[in-house]
């Protein structure tokens, strides 16, 4: 029987020298939010810093350290960073100019991986060792597999505080060229506040949702608001691209048990977690948790698989045709496509499901709609218009999947806030869009 731990020891080094090897023209890959490698990442920073190594591109996601090549445009061009959704530092660096972004939706990643990139090296952040010589990459599957496939080399940082995910994407210590201990607090989200628009839009979906059905939520208050609300109902399952707070809240109370979805039956899906301590420590060891490869829980036909399938995204404006931004400000990113297309597509083809983009009505204090006759120019569209089913804010929901043009406005405006509607209704007669 092989000694793992003889094995461990001889590839056991510092983030300094693992540093030391990395050379002009590296491609180095990291998956999304916990699983990334600070102290690795820092020590190759410095390195480069202090030497003529240039052209080092870092592909990344979700980022949840401050990371130098974000943070310090001086090093663009030395050491510059790519991101797969433009969230955190690189939302800062993206629009400065000095990062660059590959747009994609999250199911695709895997694909373009493996078809158009070759990584000198891999780095992600596991869980110990166990009795097998298996590391678990714990909070993430995502991209993972196929960025393991495709690197040269795999540096890990072993933190004892990472959790180990039974069910998910794992890495043997064969496979692995350098080992760096450091253990550390895992970053954690700040806690979401819940306020009365956000906690009214969640009823108003949770009354939308029957027993049985099987959910995916988004990231915010909106998403968070909604779980809190289908405490009260039962028999519900989990498949989603984000295992969030309010899920664990909803399974710790019963409202999910998974016993009525047709795939993974018993079981909670997701391709990664991120959140409170409080999600670290419920995936831990537990059985009934899988952490997946995002080209296969985001496959709109395999989230469709399960009946009542529902799935509840937010946006940053919607106009009148029922074109959904998310991801940007005008031209001013604000995060990737990510996976809302997959599941709005997913749940619209499962038997009996509903999709619900969701967000408050207005913006800046009640100064700006977020319902528009038309986009904020350069506005990027995540989900088109003949994507969208249901679009909620405080003021009601409207179905706009197969309606008309001018169904869609009525409906549309019927829920923007009060003092937006006279403008909208001028607005929609003007472009004929009403009658």
């Amino acid at each position: 029987m092989a000694d793992y731990k003889a094995i461990y020891q001889t590839k056991l080094t510092t983030a300094e020298q693992v540093a030391q090897q990395v050379q002009s023209g590296w491609v180095i890959g990291m998956d999304a939010g916990p699983t990334q490698t600070p102290a690795i990442i820092a020590a190759m920073a410095e390195k480069i810093r202090a030497t003529d190594t240039k052209d080092v591109k870092v592909h990344t996601m979700l980022d949840s350290y401050p990371f130098a090549f974000y943070e310090d445009n001086t090093l663009f061009g030395k050491m510059t960073g790519y991101s797969w959704f433009s969230s955190g530092g690189a939302r800062k660096a993206v629009n400065g100019g000095y990062a660059d972004l590959f747009p994609a939706y999250y199911r695709d990643i895997p694909g373009h991986i493996k078809r158009l990139y070759d990584f000198d090296a891999y780095c992600v952040a596991v869980s110990p060792m166990d009795s097998h010589g298996y590391f678990s990459l714990a909070t993430t599957s995502s991209y993972s597999e196929a960025m393991i496939s495709k690197a040269k080399r795999i540096f890990i940082e072993v933190n004892e505080k990472q959790p180990r995910c039974l069910c998910g994407t794992q890495i043997h210590v064969s496979q692995v060229d350098a080992i760096v201990e450091n253990t550390h607090d895992i970053p954690v989200l700040p806690p979401v506040v819940i306020d009365d628009v956000s906690r009214t839009i969640g009823n108003l979906i949770a009354e939308q949702i029957p027993d049985g059905a099987c959910i995916q939520l988004g990231i915010g208050a909106i998403p968070d608001a909604t779980g809190m609300a289908l405490k009260t109902k039962h028999d519900l399952g989990i498949h989603t691209e984000m295992f969030t707070d309010s899920m664990v809240e909803l399974l710790e109370c019963g409202a999910v048990n998974n016993s009525k979805k047709q795939i993974h039956r018993g079981k909670t899906v997701t391709t990664f977690a991120f959140g409170s301590q409080r999600i670290y420590d419920y995936i831990n060891d537990n059985p009934c948790f899988e952490i997946l490869p995002v080209d296969y829980v985001n496959d709109p036909n395999v989230i469709c698989q399960n009946d009542n399938m529902i799935s509840i995204n937010a946006a940053l404006e919607v106009d009148l045709f029922g074109q959904v931004c998310a991801e940007s400000v005008g031209t001013k990113h604000m995060s990737g496509s990510g996976g809302q297309i997959d599941y709005v597509r997913g749940a619209c083809q499962s038997k009996g499901g509903k999709s619900f983009i969701a967000f408050s009505s207005t913006a800046k204090g009640g100064t700006i709609s977020k319902i528009k006759s038309i986009l904020t120019p350069g506005a990027i569209v995540t989900t088109s218009k003949n994507d969208v089913d249901y679009i909620v804010t405080e003021y009601g929901i409207a179905h706009l999947r197969g309606e008309s043009l001018g169904s869609r406005a009525r409906q549309l405006i019927s829920i923007a806030h009060p003092d937006f509607r006279d403008e909208l209704t001028f607005e929609a007669k003007k472009r004929g869009i009403l009658v």
